[in-house]
């Protein structure tokens, strides 16, 4: 029978190796400097950007490039409060531990469940998409067949140790990273070969401009393109949960996230403009990734199906680190009193196996979703956008805590060796952009139900934790787990 473990720390009659192996608190440290680069790199290449940005090409053209590049901007300086912060003590293990350490309780239940229902709503879009490419093979398969599957795979998956769940990922990233780069490799080809298509379409970086300009749809299809664009980048704070358990978090995780910017350099803006040079954006389809299509227009029919089964394995790559994200955070709400106990028990490799369980339940209703809608693309549209709702909730929270942090610990500040850049502007800047965020998911039509759906889920957070608060005080029990303030034994590397 496989053993469970609280997560209470080893008593004195617990070995040495069994310490060294557990240090916090159940899970164990299994990651290596390779699985967290190469996480970080694959967070940051999701589903969003192989299928959905087909719609958003349709949407704002080749202003799509700049829409990139302004969320990129954003995003580096709320990776870099999240370093600071998760660096200032590594006995944070999740965004959920620095909202209650720097705002109280309350944010810590709010921050951790939000966090972990955007992330079941992301495996879920990721599902759908997995539909969608798996009908490009062959239509005629049931669209339950390919959603069902995925989910009892993810399950069996999530229940390795975390070991192999970043050496799963390790190859995912590398598969994505070649296809993309390969990708890119081909478009410079054809552009300096001046390659046409049977169409008489020319190859040429020119596309981007002589077919209505870089702002065809002017500026409200730029405004459109922010809405699934930031959907796109969802998952790059998942190397803040892997953190927890890295081996060496003070080595690694700096490179992961000052390489974001190559990152979005390379992979989004350097993507979209050989697929837009190739093929003009006014002929891309909205409905199928731009990416197959591109080489398919190009006469490589095999290289295209080789990239839908690329494109196929990003998606479930994706899923796979959301499941994971999500049960390492219903794992953290169980210890911390927020979420039945029963979740914080982990097995004898460190797996919170109660938690993937309870999580991968959620991930079937990505089936009934599959038939409620006009198709495969309306709904991963709806479930993208409300995911992308939802996590401007998660990255607010790093940004205000790390406001806070600044306010009030000067001293971490002025020691860390990895502060945030522009740390007195860059905050309230972010937050801004957020603001501007959800006014275009207002502004969207296929949006707007996403944006006005989220004081649902947030009222029924509030009357949980009213509830969970409560019951808390009634056992005498604290509202919620405290964050050491001792060294921790990585402190010493």
């Amino acid at each position: 029978m496989t053993s469970t473990h609280t997560g209470t720390p080893q008593s004195p009659g617990g070995s040495a190796a069994d310490a060294a192996e557990e240090p916090d608190g159940g899970m164990q440290r299994g990651l290596k400097n390779r699985h967290l680069q190469l996480i970080a790199i694959g967070g940051s290449i999701g589903t969003g950007l192989f299928l959905g940005s087909g719609k958003l090409i349709s949407v704002s053209g080749p202003s799509i490039i700049l829409v990139y590049l302004v969320i990129g901007f954003f995003v580096f300086f709320i990776m870099r409060a999240l370093g600071e912060l998760l660096l200032s003590n590594l006995h944070y293990k999740t965004f959920g531990d620095i909202a209650k350490d720097m705002l109280g309780p309350w944010a810590g239940f709010f921050v951790s469940w939000n966090d972990w229902f955007s992330w079941v709503i992301a495996c879920v879009a990721d599902i759908v998409a997995i539909t969608a490419y798996v009908q490009w093979f062959n239509p005629h398969i049931p669209a339950w067949v390919p959603a069902l599957i995925t989910a009892l795979v993810l399950t069996v998956l999530n229940l390795q140790p975390v070991k192999f769940f970043g050496e799963t990922e390790f190859w995912f990233a590398i598969v994505k990273i070649v296809a993309i780069l390969g990708l890119i490799a081909v478009g410079i080809i054809l552009m300096a070969t001046q390659f046409t298509s049977p169409d008489g379409t020319t190859t040429s970086v020119t596309n981007l401009w002589t077919h209505g300009g870089l702002f065809p749809m002017g500026a409200s299809g730029f405004v459109l393109g922010f809405q699934m664009g930031i959907f796109s980048f969802i998952g790059v704070e998942l190397v803040g949960t892997a953190a927890a358990e890295t081996q060496s978090p003070r080595k690694t995780l700096p490179k992961a996230i000052n390489s974001i910017v190559v990152r979005i350099l390379i992979f989004y803006i350097g993507a979209l403009v050989v697929i837009m040079s190739v093929t003009p954006w006014d002929e891309i389809s909205p409905d199928k990734s731009p990416f197959v299509a591109t080489l398919a227009t190009a006469g490589f029919g095999l290289a295209a199906v080789v990239i839908q089964l690329v494109v196929l394995t990003s998606a479930a790559s994706s899923a796979n680190s959301g499941l994971y994200s999500g049960t390492r955070m219903l794992f953290g709400l169980a210890k911390d009193g927020h979420a039945p106990r029963k979740f914080a028990l982990t097995d004898r490799h460190g797996v919170p196996r109660r938690s993937v369980f309870f999580t991968c339940v959620f991930l079937f209703a990505a089936i009934p979703l599959l038939f409620a809608g006009d198709g495969v693309i309306a709904a991963f549209t709806f479930v993208s956008s409300m995911c992308a709702t939802l996590i401007l909730f998660t990255w607010g929270s790093i940004v205000v805590s790390y406001i806070v942090y600044r306010k009030r610990h000067p001293d971490r500040h002025a020691a860390s060796v990895f502060k945030m850049p522009l740390s007195r502007v860059a905050p309230w800047l972010v937050l801004g952009f957020f603001v501007f965020i959800a006014g275009t998911l207002l502004y969207g039509a296929d949006t707007r139900a996403s944006i006005l759906a989220a004081p649902v889920w947030f009222i029924l957070l509030t009357v949980l934790w009213q509830l969970r608060k409560r019951r808390l005080i009634k056992e005498g029990r604290p509202l919620t787990g405290a964050i050491p303030t001792v060294a921790h034994p990585l402190d010493d590397e």
